[in-house]
This record gives C-alpha cells, sequence and structure tokens, in this order.
C-alpha cells in the first residue's frame, strides 16, 4: 500500500490523531499468502474448515429436486487438493481415521438396540436381501475387475462410491497401509480416485431406480402403506389402551398377576373402576364382576384380549375423576440401570404402574423382565404420590439426562480400536485379516448400546450430540479423501479412464439394485414402501433416504433403513476388506 501524503496544514496540525498506516504496506501482507501455502496448525485448520464450509453449502444446491448433500464435501476437497491448497499428509491421516471412527461408533450407539431385534421375523428377510445387494454388488465389482483388467483396489474404491459408502472406503484403505507396511516395495494405486469418479450417479442411481420402479408397477402410495402395515412387526406391537368391563368367570376373584397365565398373553391393567372408586391396581389386587379395567397391550392382541377380558366400556377411566395421575419419567439413576422391573417391584412399594416404556424411538409394552436402560421414558400411572417417588427412584433429572458421557464414549471408542486391530491369521492371506477402524467401533458400540447397561457403561447420548458427532466425523473424512484425491483426479479424467470408471460405477450400482428390487418385489412380495428404504440402507444413502421419505410422505421407508443399515454398513466393511486381502 501507498504512503499517504496529507496537507501541510494537516499534517502539522492533526498529525498526532492519525494512526500509523505504515503497518499496511505491501509486504506485510505475506502471512496472509503464507497461511495458505505454509503447512502449520493454523493452515491445516484453516483448509479443513473451508473445505467443509463450502462442501456444505454447495451441497444444499438442489438440481431436479436431487441434492449430493454432504458429498460435496469430498467434491470440494478434491478441487482444493488439485490447486495445492492441501494439508500434511500425516494430518490428513489422522482426521480420516478419526473421522471414521466416530461416524461409526455414533450410528452403532444410535440404531444398536433395534438391531438385534431387527435380525428376527420380518426384519430378517430385509437382512437378508440387503445382504444379497452386498454380494451381489461385490461380485460385479470383481467380474469388471476380471474382464477390465483394472486393478482391484481401483475397482474397490469404484465399488465403495457407487454403493456411496464411506466406511468400506476407509476399511479397504487401512487394508492396503497393513499390506505396504508388510512389504513397503509394494504401491497400490489410490482408492479415493475411483470413489470420487463413481459416487455422484451412485446417489443418482438409487433415486432412478425407485423412480422405475414405481413407474413400471404403477404403486400407489395409499395401497402400499396399508400391505406395509397389515405385515409390519414393530406397529403389531406398539402400545394400544382399551377400557373393557369383565365378564370372564374365569377371571372373577382372581388377583391381576394372574390374568397373563390365564389368558396366556401379556397385559398391564393401568386402572380399575370397582365400586364406583378408580384406582392403580397392585399384582395381589383382586378382580370382580363388572370391573371396568384399563388395559394396555400390543397392537395385535388388543382386540383378542378385550374378547378374552370381556367387552368394551363406553367409560374411559383416563377421563373419570380420581386422584390418578399418569407421568412420563426419564431413567437417569446409575443405581437402576440394568435392573429388572420385577425387582424395582413399583406396584407393590409405590402403587405405580409402568404402562409403557419408550426406547430407540420404539414404544412397547414392559414385562416383568424388561431391564432398564439410561435414557427409557417411563409413562408411570398412580396416586401423585406414588408417581413422585418412582420418578426419584429413577433419576429423572434432565440435567443429568443432557449431560455428556464422555468417558463410556471413550472407554468404547478405546475398545472398538482395540478390537479392531486384533490380528486374525487365516493361511493364504498375505496379513491378518482385522476388522478395522471402521467395524472395531462399530461391533464394540451396537453391543455397548445393547448390552451396556449390564456392565455399568452409559451408552446413552442425546440425538442432538449424537449427530453432530456423526456429522462431524463424515465431514472430516470425507474432507481428508478429497484432499488426498484432488491432485490426480483431473488428470485421471483428462486421460480417459476416468470417465470409463464411471461407467463401470453405474454398473456396479445399477445390476445389484435392480435385481434385488425385482426379486423382492415379486418373489417376496415386499411394499414398495420396504424396497425404497431398503434401497436407501443397504447402500448407506442419506440423500436416498431423503428422497424415499418424501416420496412415501411418511417414515416408513426409514424403519426399513434403520433396520438394514447397522448389518449393511458392518458387510461393506468387511467385505471391501476382504477383496483387498484374498483377492489383491
Amino acid at each position: 500500500m501507498k504512503n499517504v501524503i496529507f496537507p501541510q496544514n494537516l499534517a502539522g496540525k492533526y498529525v498526532f490523531l492519525l494512526p500509523d498506516l505504515s503497518i499496511f504496506k505491501e509486504d506485510t501482507l505475506d502471512w496472509l499468502f503464507n497461511l495458505f501455502v505454509n503447512n502449520s496448525v493454523a493452515h491445516s485448520l484453516l483448509i479443513y474448515c473451508l473445505v467443509v464450509a463450502i462442501g456444505i453449502a454447495l451441497g444444499k444446491i438442489k438440481i431436479y429436486g436431487i441434492s449430493l448433500g454432504i458429498a460435496f464435501v469430498l467434491f470440494t476437497g478434491i478441487v482444493f487438493g488439485h490447486f495445492g491448497l492441501s494439508v500434511n499428509p500425516e494430518v490428513i491421516e489422522f482426521c480420516r481415521e478419526t473421522g471414521l471412527i466416530i461416524f461409526v461408533y455414533t450410528i452403532g450407539l444410535q440404531l444398536g438396540p433395534g438391531f438385534f431385534s431387527s435380525l428376527k421375523k420380518e426384519g430378517l428377510s430385509l437382512n437378508l436381501l440387503a445382504m444379497a445387494l452386498v454380494f451381489l454388488g461385490a461380485l460385479t465389482t470383481y467380474l469388471i475387475h476380471i474382464f477390465s483388467g483394472i486393478p482391484l483396489p481401483v475397482a474397490v474404491g469404484i465399488m465403495s462410491g457407487a454403493v456411496t459408502n464411506t466406511p468400506g472406503l476407509g476399511a479397504a484403505q487401512q487394508a492396503i497401509k497393513d499390506i505396504v507396511s508388510n512389504n513397503p516395495s509394494l504401491t497400490f494405486p489410490p482408492l479415493g480416485l475411483g470413489y470420487a469418479v463413481a459416487y455422484p450417479f451412485g446417489v443418482l442411481g438409487i433415486i432412478l431406480t425407485m423412480l422405475a420402479t414405481k413407474k413400471i408397477f404403477r404403486i400407489n402410495i395409499n395401497d402400499e402403506n396399508k400391505l406395509f402395515l397389515s405385515k409390519d412387526d414393530a406397529s403389531k406391537k406398539t402400545p394400544e389402551k382399551a377400557n373393557v368391563i369383565l365378564r370372564n368367570s374365569k377371571l372373577f376373584n382372581q388377583p391381576i398377576g394372574a390374568i397373563d397365565g390365564i389368558l396366556h398373553t401379556h397385559l398391564i391393567v393401568s386402572r380399575i373402576l370397582h365400586d364406583g372408586n378408580v384406582k392403580t391396581p397392585s399384582a395381589n389386587t383382586i378382580l370382580h364382576e363388572n370391573d371396568v379395567l384399563r388395559i394396555v397391550a400390543s397392537k395385535e392382541s388388543i382386540e383378542q384380549l378385550i374378547k378374552s377380558v370381556g367387552e368394551l366400556s363406553e367409560i374411559d377411566l383416563a377421563k373419570v375423576p380420581s386422584n390418578l395421575v399418569s407421568r412420563r419419567i426419564r431413567v437417569t439413576k446409575s443405581a437402576v440401570l440394568g435392573k429388572k422391573l420385577s425387582y424395582i417391584d413399583m406396584t407393590n412399594r409405590f402403587s405405580a404402574r409402568i404402562t409403557r416404556i419408550y426406547r430407540s424411538n420404539i414404544e412397547f409394552v414392559p414385562n416383568a423382565s424388561t431391564s432398564l436402560n439410561f435414557g427409557d421414558t417411563l409413562t408411570v400411572v398412580g396416586e401423585e404420590d406414588g408417581v413422585e417417588l418412582v420418578a426419584k427412584e429413577l433419576g429423572n433429572s434432565m440435567k443429568r439426562l443432557y449431560e455428556p458421557n464422555l468417558i463410556p464414549i471413550l472407554v468404547g471408542i478405546v475398545l472398538g480400536v482395540i478390537l479392531g486391530s486384533m490380528p486374525l491369521f487365516i493361511p493364504g492371506m498375505p496379513v491378518p485379516l482385522k476388522l478395522g477402524l471402521a467395524g472395531g467401533p462399530l461391533v464394540v458400540a451396537l453391543l455397548i448400546s445393547r448390552f451396556g447397561s449390564r456392565f455399568m457403561l452409559t451408552s446413552y447420548v442425546t440425538q442432538s450430540a449424537n449427530l453432530m458427532l456423526r456429522e462431524l466425523g463424515i465431514l472430516f473424512f470425507l474432507a481428508s479423501v478429497g484432499l488426498t484425491a484432488g491432485k490426480s483426479f483431473v488428470s485421471t479424467l483428462m486421460s480417459g479412464d476416468g470417465f470409463i470408471w464411471m461407467g463401470y460405477g453405474a454398473i456396479i450400482t445399477l445390476v445389484p439394485l435392480i435385481s434385488v428390487t425385482l426379486f423382492a418385489r415379486l418373489v417376496m412380495k415386499k411394499s414398495y414402501l420396504e424396497i425404497i428404504g431398503l434401497l436407501a440402507g443397504a447402500t448407506t444413502d442419506p440423500p436416498a433416504l431423503a428422497f424415499a421419505n418424501a416420496t412415501a410422505g411418511n417414515d416408513v421407508p426409514a424403519l426399513t433403513y434403520a433396520t438394514v443399515y447397522p448389518l449393511t454398513t458392518f458387510l461393506r466393511i468387511m467385505v471391501a476388506q476382504l477383496m483387498i486381502l484374498v483377492l489383491t
């Protein structure tokens, strides 16, 4: 900047009021230039934040209602890397692996409670279809490698992009790193390039398959919703309430605790009207003819229970004046975690009944063997004093609920890293098989979220905190992959290989999707809502899930997505790694 010259009369009279403008000379701006080009902590942080922020902003742009979402962070990183705005390789590796670990671990915590139940009945068939989609994609990838001659690591990278699966890419990169560490003379092409060129059509191909399926089979969303509800196990277990007049003579003069044994099914009596008084019964309360019972049971059994107990009453016991109240109470006290309801015995100790439990987005009717987890929301019915005692017993502290449980999270990640690094020696493999830094934390998170309360490991994380950690993890991973791939991305496209790889990616995307969709619809008679949720979940693709939910107009695709997502993520991690270790 040139020196500023002031008129003599001003300079002489007011010079003491003017700042020293010499600090803004041109050569003093070198610090800003150096901040962008010289490796330093400030430089690394600046590059990562710019890549993530710009990528998120661009990802919100929609073309024909479709956006790439956070995947645009990958392409922003490629642009930065292409123009030399990159970061020290060691820093990139640290951010990539740390981001991947945080991402898969928080996914496991969120989906773990429903993962094991999803392997039963209807969930089992959906997971089998998802497995078929994963293995068919791997087979298609291997055949492309055989007939085209492209290196298998490149093919695996293309496969990860074609199915929009980031953890699988991370697992494959880790497997290559292990091979190279044992034999430094080996070199491998970067997997991130194949991933990057295949990713855009990976997102678009899933959505095109959904649209084509709807058109070909002339789908009516209302009819499909009815078809889903007729088969859905989760909706059948949703609690329902009914007021019933006792007419069954087998129940006369019997304690309420004997109902389950007599009717051979489970229900909860939250209120009873006897001789004009409404009260909360205990297990020893005796039933009499014409008593009105307010029962809570699963949706699939409520109609049969009404017939077995008696007949519907016009009296709604919840509206009859009484000293009973209904409250929703959160479990936040460590002393009751993992304890069964039969052990806590709320009914006899406090004259209050736990009628429903809300856990991991699922509401169900508890029984005596149900264990309590941190963060469970219990619906409790009883007298005001009794309900207050239950709240005191269970904690019900919102402050405690929203305090970050960092120790269990960090312990879980430590265990996940240890498990992921544990070698499994298999004859014929160049290096031992490992779950890796993606598979190990995912498995541990699933186990802790399901069984952690038995070992005083609280897996509860608020939804907002979980989402924040998960998004940060995947964003830093995608940025790292983009920064690494950016150096040779354009040259790969200009050489012609990139466009060929795009075609291979389209084949890997469409062949499994179309095959599984036709089988699910024509052979297994799955509803369209289940199928589009399955496609989004089996490709672990959030943009596709958003499109599926918008198409359905409800959350049914999200339920299917959550059912198959954990197993699919685990399989894609293992399959990508095995293809590198076994077939390379």
